[in-house]
């Protein structure tokens, strides 16, 4: 993939406005000033996936939540809500539906939605807390999974149990850790079958860029598996977006400023022409369509235009369209650069 250079006299639009009770500080240049200097139309192209906010309900409550989700929330998707979906879907060209939340699975039309789409011959992602195979009701859902080959994708930020517990709440740790022993007896991260992909998530736990994911992924293994018996297919490490949750924390320490400048300051060019927002497009609990998940926390509509339903958009309109940006945006494109997928540049 290559980048799409402007020609000089045509301008990058400005960064969307954010919503009033958002404010991350006037560190350095706008996204858009950067995205001018290196002559970028960061733009649309056709949409392969769609990653869907299944509502807002979760049994945790962690610090760095950027969608500010817990036990008492209740936003959730509706089934009529699933099927105007599914009826998109069927006249686009979709391949892969990145399923979060909240805790996706605690949706009650979770399950049924997942099979239409494999029905469909689409792969599934599904963001698992690990924590939530243990609540009521959902005792079988571990081999729901195996028996679905539904590609799971855990959040550990950590390997020690201070760490996690600092960031996620007391008691996590140890969920996590028989979570994945469950996972690893049904065959999930077992490279030998291959088609039960288990990937690990890697936030930091404070102010500061993930280390080299490489490394991380080969550090996590040796720990995992000496201390655990535990096996996983990827490490994916993501940079913290300071919206939310975790600007609260950053302002009550006093680190807004430092943080956001450190993004500013470690900017990437080589991360523009990767990033997810580009092949994809992200839903919330009712249906309505951003650019990515920031954007939706952040109540930035696709495209920087009306806020609209994805039943509202025509597939074969999509590739062109602009992506909304503002300064949350230089968490994606600093260091090695940050997408649900993990790292996007060496």
């Amino acid at each position: 993939m290559t980048s799409e250079p402007l020609p000089i006299d045509i301008e990058v639009a400005s960064d969307v406005p954010l919503r009033s009770d958002v404010k991350i500080p006037d560190c350095g240049p706008h996204f858009h000033d950067v995205l001018r200097q290196h002559q970028y139309a960061l733009n649309h192209l056709s949409v392969s996936e769609l990653q869907i906010n299944l509502g807002k309900l979760c049994n945790l409550a962690c610090h760095h939540c950027h969608v500010d989700a817990g036990p008492k929330r209740t936003e959730i998707m509706t089934w009529p809500t699933m099927q105007r979906i599914l009826e998109w879907i069927d006249q686009a060209d979709i391949q892969r539906v990145d399923l979060t939340g909240g805790a996706p699975e605690l949706n009650p039309d979770f399950r049924r939605f997942c099979e239409h789409l494999i029905e469909r011959g689409i792969q599934i992602t599904s963001r698992c807390n690990i924590t939530v195979l243990f609540e009521p009701d959902q005792q079988d859902l571990a081999a729901w999974y195996a028996a679905h080959q539904v590609r799971l994708v855990c959040s550990l930020p950590c390997y020690t149990e201070d760490n996690v517990e600092a960031q996620r709440g007391k008691g996590v740790f140890d969920k996590s850790i028989a979570g994945l022993q469950l996972l690893n007896s049904l065959g999930y991260g077992d490279e030998s079958k291959g088609d039960l992909l288990l990937d690990l998530v890697y936030n930091p736990v404070g102010a500061f860029l993930p280390p080299a994911q490489e490394s991380l992924e080969a550090d996590y293994r040796r720990m995992l598996k000496d201390n655990f018996n535990i096996e996983f297919s990827h490490l994916l490490a993501i940079t913290n977006i300071p919206i939310n949750r975790f600007a609260h924390a950053l302002e009550r320490d006093g680190e807004m400023a430092r943080y956001q400048a450190l993004l500013v300051e470690n900017f990437n060019s080589a991360n523009l022409d990767p990033l997810m927002c580009r092949h994809l497009i992200n839903l919330d609990w009712e249906g309505r369509v951003y650019d990515c998940d920031f954007n939706q926390m952040l109540e930035i509509p696709f495209g920087r235009g009306a806020v609209r339903h994805l039943w509202d958009l025509d597939p074969q309109q999509i590739a062109g369209q602009p992506i909304a940006t503002n300064r949350h945006c230089f968490g994606c494109t600093a260091g090695a650069g940050s997408s649900c997928g993990g790292t996007l540049s060496d």
